[in-house]
């Protein structure tokens, strides 16, 4: 059997959560792959709104294993807070939740030093969620981290406390000091407590050699999907360095991150707006300041899931959706929030860009250093509801030309059309 894979094609927030609670009952097993509790999956069920941040959008059905896997970081206190809330709404995941012993764990002091970094920067601040994520993937790859098989050891106090002695000496040379400082509004030693409390409840969970649990279900011919967090324009070496994240966005990660080798890989589902959105720092180059901008942010409620900041919003851009596909081999599209541009007489559509006065279809090194001048072709907005459709021959013509458009470019079909946030409101093509 192959692994296939679905990740976001944009800067995050394309809308993966939905497609994998879609997808999810043709599959055996769920994989979160990288990123940590920066990522904000959505999912409506039956009117009902979910937001997970560390836990496979799978979760909500309980025949079906989710797995958190090596290449993932992890806050115990806010997965400890995700749990509860997903204990709340009546689900169990104690039944089918899989933790790997390789995954790292975000420390409090990795936050504080989020927090030192990006207060450092001033002006030219990243745009970080504050949750920990580039000071523990720095720590991982330093050889420094704490993975969660550790918390199984009798000495993981002491290896906890060696890593915070650490970042606290870090943290004095930036003269930040972490008794004055709240993580979420709680005061460092309310939250280091917490921290560990829910170390301790994570320990009920399975802990797993992930790597050998996904290959020997590979070989017994289980289903499973691989899910991406943030989106491939946020890959730490391909995106808009360095307003980027910490890990690999793109499908190579899902080797690296689940332990699984390039030959297991099958579909790749690349999921992206009909639009753009980007929250925090760096190049946007079909970004709307104006009106326009402002009624994609209030249909498309683009608020950050994980931190409430409001998204900045813009045309879609078919050079960076070309390059992301590229990227990723991805073998099947998947647009989002089609409904959202019900109310335009006129859409745009980006096919190229003028750098330095001259005219690229490519996102290149340059698109992303320099002043980029957007070239749009205008195509007609459909102005009608999608409420309620569910047939692709029943959408208005107009978004059928839109979608045409965008499949000719990208030389790939649309099979996925989403025209509404609930699990119901999707077209399969």
């Amino acid at each position: 059997m192959k692994i296939d894979v679905l990740l976001g094609l944009q800067w995050g927030d394309e809308g993966k959560g939905k497609i994998v609670d879609v997808l999810t009952p043709q599959y055996d097993i769920i994989a979160r792959f990288q990123g940590g509790p920066n990522a904000g999956h959505t999912l409506q069920i039956d009117g009902d709104k979910h937001v997970l941040h560390t836990i496979p959008s799978g979760i909500f059905h309980p025949e079906k294993i989710n797995i958190i896997g090596n290449g993932v970081i992890a806050d115990p206190y806010i997965l400890s807070q995700e749990l509860a809330k997903l204990v709340a709404k009546g689900v169990n995941p104690l039944v089918n939740l899989r933790i790997s012993k390789r995954a790292h764990l975000i420390l409090p002091t990795h936050r504080m030093l989020d927090a030192a970094y990006e207060q450092a920067l001033g002006a030219g601040k990243i745009g970080s969620t504050l949750k920990g994520i580039g000071p523990c993937y720095t720590d991982k790859t330093a050889r420094y981290g704490l993975r969660f098989g550790d918390i199984l050891a009798s000495d993981f106090t002491e290896k906890y406390n060696s890593l915070k002695n650490r970042h606290l000496n870090i943290l004095k040379s930036y003269n930040f000091d972490h008794n004055i400082q709240l993580i979420d509004k709680i005061p460092f030693d309310e939250y280091e407590k917490k921290w560990f409390e829910a170390v301790s409840e994570l320990r009920a969970f399975p802990l797993i050699d992930s790597e050998l649990y996904i290959n020997k279900a590979l070989a017994e011919g289980k289903t499973i999907l691989a899910e991406g967090a943030q989106g491939s324009l946020l890959d730490v070496d391909f995106g808009s360095y360095p307003f980027v994240t910490s890990s690999n966005t793109i499908a190579a990660g899902v080797c690296s991150g689940l332990g699984v080798p390039p030959s297991a890989i099958g579909k790749v589902f690349g999921v992206f707006k009909a639009y753009c959105t980007r929250v925090g720092s760096g190049p946007f180059p079909t970004e709307l300041a104006d009106a326009t901008g402002e009624l994609l942010r209030d249909n498309g409620k683009e608020f950050g899931s994980t931190t409430g900041r409001p998204r900045r919003c813009g045309w879609l851009d078919l050079p960076a959706l070309r390059y992301a596909i590229m990227l990723n081999g991805v073998t099947d599209l998947v647009m989002m929030k089609s409904d959202v541009m019900n109310d335009f007489d006129t859409i745009n559509i980006c096919t190229g860009y003028e750098v330095n006065g001259q005219i690229t279809q490519d996102l290149t090194y340059e698109t992303l250093s320099n002043p980029v001048m957007p070239i749009y072709e205008s195509l007609p907005g459909w102005k009608k509801s999608l409420s309620g459709i569910s047939d692709y021959n029943l959408v208005p013509e107009n978004l059928k030309l839109y979608t045409d458009f965008i499949e000719k470019d990208a030389g790939l079909p649309i099979k996925i059309l989403s025209v509404g946030p609930g699990r119901e409101e999707t077209i399969l093509k």
